[in-house]
């Protein structure tokens, strides 16, 4: 009679250990195969991209499986090891991001954590008035005083630009931010400024400035308008100014300047008032400013339209006239070369 041979016991048990580590270490493979062809693999974005509204507060759990849910990336438990590898985890910053085509998820989370959101424009535009600048009827007095500059007039106090914000700035931080930069730069132009101009403070020549920037649109004529208004100050002639007249009438002027409204008395009436306004008539950019700070040393004392955008300079009152017949009244007038240097 044969016996049974004994059951190795130790045997089975390790064969079985051994086909459960093999079990493993295969699974193990596959995931991490897995895992980094995620990390790799661009997140399901159609083109041109998409905008995605990070909450604040939101775990990385979370934002793995709202992404899951939206269809922009599968395998959420990936993105939670791939934000702790890269030590991410916890530093999402809440926001509006764009995602777009060929980003991956290390690409997603490294933007998340380093806050980069999308930044909005907003455009100051030279000459505008705060009037035209500002859409949401603020009074004047109550906006100053919640900027921190109560009793300031707010005309010509932001400095025009194109300024980025991301979404979800105030009004208040915008502007803010537009008064600052106005501040700053009016600052270091003063600084600079050539010696003998006769404007005894920054706000002068922001004010001066605004006139400048109202009187013509054309980039090299602004140190010869500077110029023409500096030596009239010195002069103690009147400015005789229409942007200032047109400031002064306000809602009254329909378009139409006529000479009865450069007799109407108002404290921007530069036909009728010496010196500067009492306040900008508008938003001067950098070039205006720089201008008044640094004028054209030409001879010229008076200006007008000449029809093609530009202006036409006159050193005496006489050239002037015969200019104003040419130019508006259509007279056939022969000039001298206009007084631009």
């Amino acid at each position: 009679m044969k016996y049974p041979q004994p059951i190795n016991w130790k045997r089975r048990i390790l064969y079985a250990l051994v086909s459960v580590v093999i079990g493993v270490l295969v699974t193990v493979a596959v995931l991490l195969g897995q895992y980094q062809d995620f990390r790799k693999t661009p997140l399901n974005i159609a083109e041109p991209g998409l905008v995605y509204q990070v909450a604040s507060g939101i775990s990385l759990k979370q934002l793995a499986y709202d992404l899951q849910r939206r269809g922009i990336t599968g395998h959420p438990h990936y993105l939670v090891w791939l934000g702790r590898e890269l030590d991410l985890a916890h530093r999402l910053q809440a926001g509006e991001y764009e995602i777009t085509p060929g980003m991956t998820p290390e690409n997603l989370l490294r933007k998340l954590a380093g806050g980069e959101v999308i930044q909005h424009a907003i455009t100051l535009i030279e000459g505008q008035t705060f009037k035209q600048m500002l859409a949401d009827g603020v009074g004047t007095e109550e906006l100053m005083t919640r900027l921190g500059h109560e009793g300031e007039h707010p005309e010509g106090r932001f400095l025009p630009d194109t300024y980025h914000f991301p979404q979800g700035t105030t009004d208040l931080a915008f502007l803010s931010r537009a008064y600052n930069a106005m501040e700053r730069h009016l600052a270091e132009e003063w600084a600079a400024r050539e010696e003998g101009l006769p404007i005894n403070t920054p706000y002068e020549a922001l004010i001066l400035a605004s006139i400048v920037e109202k009187e013509t649109g054309v980039a090299g004529e602004r140190p010869v308008i500077a110029g023409v208004f500096i030596r009239r100050l010195k002069k103690g002639m009147r400015l005789q100014t229409d942007p200032t007249v047109i400031y002064g009438l306000g809602e009254r002027f329909d378009g139409n300047l006529r000479s009865s409204d450069l007799r109407r008395d108002t404290t921007y009436n530069t036909y009728t008032r010496d010196g500067l306004p009492p306040t900008p008539i508008a938003m001067p950019g950098v070039a205006s400013i720089h201008a008044v700070l640094h004028p054209d040393k030409g001879d010229a004392l008076f200006f007008v339209a000449d029809g093609s955008g530009g202006h036409y300079f006159s050193r005496t009152l006489k050239e002037h006239e015969l200019a104003v017949k040419k130019f508006q009244l259509g007279k056939s007038v022969s000039l001298p070369p206009s007084r631009t240097q």
